[in-house]
């Protein structure tokens, strides 16, 4: 088995061959593994500074892959590193700031949280 350098140059193309989310915000982009009641979402983010804060109907958990992110939620907030694991109840208001590429794997546990681009 071929080892993946924590360096990489992103997801695999077994990943990247997944549907494009459309995500509103430049510099990021997210691959969605599709299920009957949830989604799985592969990011890849630039450094782009912050994504303000908002809230999602649904919770969503996600473990770091490569970079770094500062996340707020309920007005605290921690750094999340490669390995750590981040939880957001469903209606818990959050933001987050990305001083790195950031790749990160999320569930979201509603269906439809992004649709994917039209080609």
């Amino acid at each position: 088995m071929r080892k993946v350098h924590a360096l990489s140059k992103g997801f695999p193309k077994i990943i990247t061959s997944l549907p494009e989310a459309d995500i509103g915000f430049k510099g990021v982009r997210g691959w969605i593994a599709q299920g009957e009641n949830h989604q799985i979402v592969f990011f890849d983010i630039e450094p782009l500074g912050e994504i303000s804060e908002h809230s999602h109907d649904s919770p969503q958990w996600g473990v770091v892959v490569e970079g770094v992110m500062e996340l707020t939620l309920n007005k605290k907030t921690g750094l999340y590193k490669k390995g750590d694991e981040y939880y957001i109840p469903a209606k818990a208001k959050h933001s987050a700031k990305f001083p790195t590429r950031f790749r990160a794997i999320d569930f979201f546990g509603e269906r439809l949280r992004y649709r994917p681009k039209v080609r």
